[in-house]
C-alpha cells in the first residue's frame, strides 16, 4: 500500500468534480477521453491565479493604475464600458468600497475598530504563446460574466507586453446585494481553471486544465531572472539557497535532497495511475490513445526537488557563462592576431 502525499488536490485529478471519478470506473465518457487525449498530447495549459487583493481603497486604485499601465490602456468593466485614465478614479468610487470595509466594524465597546478585509480580488487568466490575445480576452469576458455577472462588480485589462497574453481581472469581494463575500479556495481555483479551459476551447483554442503532478511537473523552471535577483541582492532567501547549493556542488559535485525519495514514490503512483488509464482505454477499444498514454507515462519529466532543480539551473547557467566567456576570449585572440598580421 502507498499513501499519496496530499497537496490540496485530488490524486490524478484529470476531470472536473462534476464527472465520474477515475477510480472505480471501468469506462470513460467521451468528454473524459478527450481530456485524456489533450493531456497526453500536451495541449496548452491555462493559468488562473489569484495575485492578491487590496485591503484599502488606495491599494485598489494603485492596482487599477497598474493593470491600465498607468493610463495607457483602457479598462473594460462588467457593464461593457471602456474606461480611460481620467475616469478610473471615478470607477473605483462607483464601487463604494468604503461601505464594504465599514460592514466589518467590531461590536460597540470593543477596542478593535475594524477587521481588515479584502476589498477586491486580483485574478490573472493566461495562456501560453502563441495564443491570440483577442481569444484570451474573449474567453475571459465569458468567464467573468458567468462567474460574477450581476453578483460582483469587476473590471479587466488585457496585457500583451509578455510572450504569454494574459488578462488582469479585478473583482469586488462584496456581493452587490450585500449578502455575502467572494472567498476563493483551492477547489474553486481548480474549477475556474477547468471552466476557463472550456471557454478557450469554445473560442476555437485548444486548451487544457490539469494539475502539474498529473503531468509529472512540480514547479516552473528557474529562470535567469533568479540569478539577476541574486546579483542585485534583491532576494535574500534566494541568495542563501543559491549559496548553499553552490557550496554543496563545489564539495561533492552533486546534490542530495531527502525530499527526492518522497517525490519518487509519488511519481511511481502517478505512472501506475496512467497505466490503469491505458488498460481501461484498451478495454474500450481506444488502442491508439492507450499507446499514447503509455508513452506519455514513460516520458514524464525527471523527478526533481526544488533544491535539485535549482542546482541543475545553476549548472546550466554556469555552463552558458563559461561558453560566453570562451567565445569572447576567442574573439579577442582573433582580433589581436589580426592586428599583428597588419
Amino acid at each position: 500500500m502507498f499513501r499519496v502525499p496530499s497537496a490540496g488536490e485530488p490524486f490524478l485529478d484529470l476531470f472536473s468534480s462534476g464527472r465520474p471519478a477515475l477510480h472505480g470506473s471501468d469506462r470513460f465518457t467521451a468528454a473524459q477521453i478527450e481530456q485524456i487525449r489533450r493531456t497526453v498530447r500536451r495541449a496548452p495549459e491555462v493559468m488562473v491565479k489569484v495575485t492578491g487583493g487590496g485591503q484599502s481603497i488606495g491599494a485598489v486604485r494603485g492596482h487599477i493604475s497598474y493593470i491600465s499601465q498607468h493610463g495607457e490602456l483602457e479598462i473594460e468593466t462588467d457593464e461593457g464600458q471602456r474606461v480611460a485614465h481620467d475616469a478610473q478614479k471615478a470607477l473605483v468610487k462607483d464601487w463604494h468600497l468604503e461601505l464594504s470595509a465599514g460592514q466589518y466594524r467590531a461590536p460597540r465597546g470593543q477596542t478593535e475598530t475594524r477587521r481588515t478585509v479584502k476589498l477586491v480580488h486580483n485574478v490573472v487568466l493566461s495562456m501560453p504563446a502563441p495564443t491570440p490575445p483577442e481569444k484570451v480576452l474573449a474567453a475571459t469576458k465569458t468567464f467573468a460574466r458567468e462567474k460574477f455577472g450581476l453578483k460582483h462588480r469587476y473590471a479587466m485589462a488585457l496585457h500583451t507586453h509578455q510572450p504569454h497574453p494574459h488578462v488582469h481581472l479585478v473583482v469586488k469581494a462584496e456581493r452587490e446585494d450585500g449578502r455575502g463575500r467572494l472567498h476563493i479556495d483551492k477547489a474553486m481555483l481548480r474549477e475556474w481553471r477547468q471552466d476557463f479551459a472550456r471557454m478557450m476551447r469554445d473560442h476555437g483554442i485548444v486548451a487544457n486544465a490539469t494539475s502539474r503532478v498529473v503531468r509529472g511537473q512540480s514547479k516552473g523552471a528557474i529562470r535567469d531572472a533568479a540569478y539577476r535577483a541574486k546579483g542585485r541582492q534583491s532576494s535574500t532567501a534566494l541568495r542563501e539557497q543559491l549559496q548553499s547549493v553552490a557550496t554543496e556542488l563545489s564539495k561533492t559535485g552533486t546534490i542530495r535532497d531527502p525530499a527526492h525519495s518522497r517525490l519518487a514514490e509519488t511519481r511511481i503512483a502517478i505512472v501506475a495511475g496512467w497505466m490503469g488509464v491505458a488498460t481501461t482505454l484498451d478495454a474500450q477499444g481506444e488502442i491508439t490513445l492507450a499507446g499514447d498514454v503509455r508513452y506519455f507515462a514513460k516520458h514524464l519529466p525527471p523527478v526533481l526537488t526544488d533544491r535539485e532543480r535549482l542546482a541543475a539551473a545553476l549548472v546550466q547557467h554556469m555552463q552558458r557563462q563559461r561558453a560566453s566567456d570562451s567565445s569572447n576570449r576567442e574573439h579577442r585572440l582573433r582580433e589581436r592576431s589580426n592586428e599583428f598580421s597588419r
